[in-house]
């Protein structure tokens, strides 16, 4: 099996020109498509209607390639968006084929795999509790069955998690994005052994920020009944020329933690940014934001939670963004915020796609 990845920069939300233009080429198939990620330059709010105008417009464009209709396709390739392109931010489009080149031997160098899967459908109580932790759990460990790949080689799981429809709102339930995120991202850590079973309950979703897994990266998406997982790993029985390497940013402006996982592509900026020639090499790079809730930033101040000017959700990834723009050479990144049990509290996990060495 082989992954590879197109990358297409948009003018708006619901332009898929360049998917278009390289489908016609015969570049990209339409039947290897298993998934498109993309930034739009919503707010990144529950309001962003850029994310849906992006996968309506991505749905309308494939459905004749894949005989379907268009609210089909979504059940065929996972679209998941990410509102919210502040500042240096470029829009863009990631998009994932995979073709069939059977290996039944392993490589003698591991190169990226992918798999998508879906949950099963949760109920409104289940939201930001045990049964959902324990179900992406148990999703994560099939996918990475099937990839045939251990925990150290998986990279990031990328979640849209489930906030199936109330019919009866009450103050005990924990259905919204917030409980959503944080209890999928502990189910990656579940899964990937960054915590154990006896270590999680209802009690510390949201509350013991000690636990967190350094490879989830989650939204989370109202009146979704199911959370849809994107693995991403490296594997020894897979082939193509793509790698994913995995850190930590301990905080918004940890500069060191980007270069690590620069190292890990065996790339070293020079005079603190990548060469030209470097920064092409990279083709995907997902990053988690959140403003420290203790207003500080390394015994400073920060005051991203009380300018009633901008929201700090904006703030974060507009300076995460820069960060890494900055050190890559490149302003195609993809900055989510809001990051519960996502790396430690006030940083977030970074993971990079680029050419092997």
């Amino acid at each position: 099996m082989r992954t590879d990845l197109s990358r297409f920069f948009t003018s708006g939300p619901a332009d898929v020109s360049g998917l278009t233009e390289a489908i016609a080429r015969g570049e990209i198939i339409p039947t290897d498509i298993v998934a498109i990620i993309g930034k739009t330059e919503g707010n990144g709010g529950i309001n962003d209607f850029t994310r849906n105008l992006a996968i309506m417009a991505l749905s309308h464009l494939l459905a004749p390639f894949l005989e379907c209709s268009p609210e089909a396709v979504e059940e065929r390739i996972m679209l998941s968006f990410s509102g919210g392109s502040e500042g240096v931010t470029a829009p863009h489009l990631l998009v994932f084929t995979i073709s069939d080149t059977v290996s039944t031997q392993k490589n003698l160098s591991k190169r990226l795999a992918l798999a998508t899967g879906f949950t099963r459908p949760f109920v409104a109580d289940e939201v930001g509790r045990m049964p959902m932790i324990l179900e992406t759990a148990r999703t994560v460990k099939s996918l990475m069955q099937k990839l045939q790949v251990a925990a150290e080689d998986v990279h990031l799981v990328q979640i849209k998690g489930a906030i199936p429809p109330v019919s009866l709102p009450h103050p005990n339930l924990r259905c919204d994005m917030a409980w959503s995120r944080g209890a999928s991202a502990l189910g990656v850590a579940l899964a990937l052994g960054e915590v154990s079973e006896s270590q999680l309950s209802d009690a510390v979703i949201n509350s013991d920020w000690s636990l967190f897994s350094t490879r989830a990266s989650v939204s989370a998406k109202p009146l979704l009944s199911r959370s849809e997982i994107v693995l991403f790993a490296n594997s020894d029985y897979w082939e193509g020329e793509l790698l994913i390497a995995h850190g930590v940013m301990q905080d918004i402006i940890d500069v060191p933690g980007i270069y690590s996982v620069l190292e890990q592509l065996d790339l070293k900026p020079q005079h603190g940014q990548l060469t030209a020639h470097d920064s092409e090499k990279i083709l995907g790079v997902f990053a988690k934001s959140d403003a420290h809730p203790g207003n500080q930033i390394r015994q400073r101040r920060h005051t991203m939670w009380t300018d009633a000017d901008i929201s700090d959700m904006r703030y974060s990834r507009c300076v995460v963004a820069a960060q890494l723009a900055g050190v890559l050479g490149d302003t195609g990144v993809y900055v989510s915020t809001r990051a519960e049990h996502q790396g430690p509290q006030g940083g977030g996990p970074l993971a990079i796609i680029g050419v092997a060495p």
